[in-house]
């Protein structure tokens, strides 16, 4: 099997790194790989990676693609974060790694994941290495869009353009790779807006659709402003709780090898100062990464409810499109039959302006209660508005 075969929906993006895996004497050194959320950025990523260490540019087979797409390839660094900025001292290190020459493979490759997260005196750090690269090394960068990453970083990068699959793509991977239904894999593909991470979760774990559904709360409690802010606190709540325990899951593991590293496996109440010191820092930067799955939750779960209303404006103006909501046809018909398409647009723009306000550290809490409000009193949001 092909390390191609994961990428879904891409055809003209796998054509080209596959060409410029296979022409290794000609081949660009530095790369930028752009696409909204649940386009496979991360995925196309590796798949080149393996490719480039393959000598038959991506069989699949060999333990070049074996070790790369597992992430245990000794000269494939994928730098994928949680935290909220990318640290300088990471690039540095980064840096150093790049002119080191491979152990075992073609390549020293290094995949920057969100590389939107470069402030530009991390990003400073990068500019040499990117422009002229050692001749062994390959830089993957990706983020959602071009734009988002420093104009003198993606200068010096060739960009390579994802789109988000199609809904079909989506279904038959799912069906193919995770045994689901073909039509539970559609609407599971359709809710998640082809996202393919969010559409394996819905088919795969019952929890993930309950929290699904409690968003698909703020609409049914739209109808009054308390129970709007109410609906929008629980929200709050449960993508708070979602992320500490993603978090605390992913650092029990970090922690536990971060002690066997240290030679310090006994437990945090007998560690050497020095092994206290390391395990203060890992906790800090747990932390930090805790307030980014969270924000990255609530950002999921605004976008569900954009698609809610998006429905709802799509059944107003009888479009004839695919519901993205089809398993919630009856909420989307009845908000739709009780208001009119300005109030849809309204509350589209104020679920928007609360992913702004997210987005600029206002306070969860604060930014999901002024958006209840908008929700629940539209005329009074047009008011709002226009002042």
């Amino acid at each position: 099997m092909s390390v191609w075969e994961a990428v879904t929906g891409q055809a003209a993006v796998v054509e080209q790194l596959r060409q410029a895996a296979s022409r290794p004497e000609s081949m660009t050194h530095s790369w930028l790989i752009t696409g909204p959320p649940g386009s496979g950025r991360s995925v196309a990523a590796r798949a080149f990676a393996a490719a480039l260490q393959c000598e038959q540019a991506g069989c699949g087979e060999c333990q070049a693609c074996r070790t790369v797409l597992s992430g245990s390839h000794p000269d494939v660094l994928d730098t994928a974060t949680k935290k909220v900025v990318i640290a300088i001292d990471d690039v540095r290190e980064w840096v150093t790694l790049s002119v080191r020459t491979p152990s075992q493979g073609r390549w020293r490759i290094i995949i920057v994941e969100d590389a939107d997260r470069m402030l530009e005196r991390t990003g400073n750090v990068l500019l040499k290495a990117l422009e002229e690269p050692p001749p062994h090394t390959v830089w993957i960068l990706s983020a959602p869009r071009p734009q988002d990453v420093l104009v003198t970083i993606r200068s010096r990068c060739r960009s390579v353009a994802l789109r988000i699959p199609s809904v079909d793509a989506v279904a038959g991977l799912l069906t193919e790779r995770d045994g689901a239904d073909p039509a539970l894999a559609r609407l599971a593909a359709l809710a998640a807006q082809c996202h393919i991470g969010v559409a394996r979760r819905l088919v795969r774990d019952p929890a993930a659709i309950e929290r699904r559904r409690q968003v698909l709360d703020i609409p049914k409690a739209a109808s009054s402003v308390a129970r709007a802010v109410v609906a929008a606190g629980q929200l709050d709540a449960v993508a708070k709780a979602e992320a500490e325990t993603v978090v605390q899951e992913r650092e029990a593991v970090g922690r536990t090898r971060l002690l066997e590293q240290l030679g310090e496996p006994g437990g945090s109440r007998k560690v050497s100062n020095y092994a206290r010191a390391r395990l203060r820092e890992f906790d800090d930067e747990s932390a930090k990464r805790a307030r980014r799955s969270q924000a990255d939750t609530l950002d999921r779960a605004l976008i569900d409810l954009l698609a809610f209303y998006r429905d709802v404006f799509a059944v107003q103006c009888g479009a004839r499109v695919d519901l993205i909501n089809a398993l919630d046809a009856d909420l989307v018909a009845e908000q739709a039959r009780t208001s009119v398409v300005a109030e849809t647009v309204i509350r589209l723009d104020a679920i928007e302006l609360a992913r702004q306000r997210l987005a600029g550290n206002v306070a969860p809490a604060l930014a999901l209660e002024a958006m209840a409000v908008m929700l629940a009193l539209p005329a009074l949001a047009a008011q709002h508005m226009s002042k």
